[in-house]
């Protein structure tokens, strides 16, 4: 990238540094809203826009370093992200269920007394 103008491999490596930090700190964020919640979407959310951030580091190292495989490495870990948000969404939802039916009874309970 960048070899026929002078400077410009200078550039694109300070500009990819620079995303890169960026991207770090936006993932650190990401995290502590994964940890703190307060509600398991929100932390469902997290979770799915760290996978996202981390495709797009890798990304940027494939530019970098000008590694072919990283891009192959990048859509498998997209495909492994996707999934792991699908199944724990998945796994919310029963549990969100099994505590509203467990709750809608104890209301009927409660109302036939």
């Amino acid at each position: 990238m960048g070899e026929g103008v002078p400077g410009l491999a200078s550039a694109y490596t300070i500009l990819f540094t620079a995303a890169l930090i960026f991207l770090a700190i936006l993932l650190v964020l990401c995290l502590i809203r994964a940890i703190i919640g307060p509600r398991v979407a929100d932390r469902l959310v997290a979770v799915n826009m760290m996978g996202t951030i981390v495709m797009v580091i890798i990304a940027i190292l494939a530019l970098m370093l000008q590694e072919g495989y990283l891009v192959d490495i990048c859509l498998i870990y997209a495909m492994i992200s996707f999934l792991a948000v699908i199944v724990l969404t998945k796994v919310y939802m029963g549990v969100y269920l099994a505590r509203k039916d467990q709750t809608d009874g104890k209301e009927q309970e409660n109302g036939d007394n």
